[in-house]
């Protein structure tokens, strides 16, 4: 069943109307007609139903709620991810299948060695773009939510940040000792719910003189083993392993 997302304001008791592009998508690209059933998220309070297209014109589509839906989708691990501003369409890549494995949030970083430098001018359009791609990928996926893609933010940010969490890992290629698991282990098993971000550096990596600051204020440096892995790849990886160790309860 088709998934789409609409704002709190779009309901009103039992019906929900669907604007914007979703209109096109469902008339033109899906062929779906009256009677026919969706997946309609209310994506500001997390609550799925499954409805039932009452009307259908050039502005929008017009549903009636038949039963809420339990989510499902959604574990205990909050993940957000910190990434370096990497080259290419490299953060589209992330935030796609980033979405797919999990990820709540995501927030590009201008680290020193960024190659890539974005102007205030374009930073709108690159951050609604992102946004895009990222509600897209929840809507392929399943998700319950849509993972937000914040507006570009520098180390001060981001160390000021880390307190928040239950733990900050930070992707460093010459970190030998320290692997991911052994931090996770020292989080509480028991525990119900987990906070939790991954700082990843751009394809120059991270400054040694970022990492000491981002240690001292409390993050985790830890060693993704003994190769080193392109950027966009670090992200995939290391979503899946918290997933893996940690969500709904674990098995490690």
């Amino acid at each position: 069943m088709s998934k789409f997302f609409v704002k709190a304001n779009q309901i009103k008791e039992n019906k929900i109307n669907i604007e914007g592009e979703d209109v096109n998508h469902i008339k033109n690209v899906l062929r779906l007609n009256i009677s026919d059933k969706i997946n309609i998220c209310d994506s500001d309070n997390s609550k799925n139903y499954e409805c039932e297209i009452t009307n259908i014109n050039s502005k929008k589509i017009e549903c009636i709620i038949l039963n809420e839906l339990k989510n499902s989708s959604e574990g205990n691990v909050e993940l957000h991810i910190y990434q370096g501003l990497p080259k290419s369409d490299k953060m589209e890549f992330v935030i796609q299948k980033g979405t797919e494995l999990g990820v709540s949030k995501f927030i590009p970083v201008n680290f020193k060695r960024c190659i890539v430098k974005i102007s205030e001018k374009d930073e709108l359009k690159k951050i609604d773009r992102w946004n895009k791609i990222s509600e897209v990928a929840a809507k392929q996926c399943g998700r319950d939510i849509i993972p937000i893609v914040t507006n570009i933010e520098n180390i001060n940010t981001l160390c000021e940040k880390i307190k928040k969490y239950d733990i900050v890992l930070v992707a460093y290629e010459n970190e030998k000792e320290n692997y991911i698991k052994n931090e996770l282990m020292h989080l509480k098993k028991d525990k119900k719910q987990y906070k939790i971000a991954v700082v990843i550096g751009p394809e120059g990596g991270i400054d040694e003189e970022e990492i000491d600051k981002l240690e001292k204020s409390g993050a985790k440096i830890v060693t993704l083993g003994k190769r080193i892995l392109r950027t966009e790849t670090v992200a995939l990886q290391v979503s899946s392993i918290i997933m893996y160790e940690l969500e709904n309860g674990g098995i490690y």
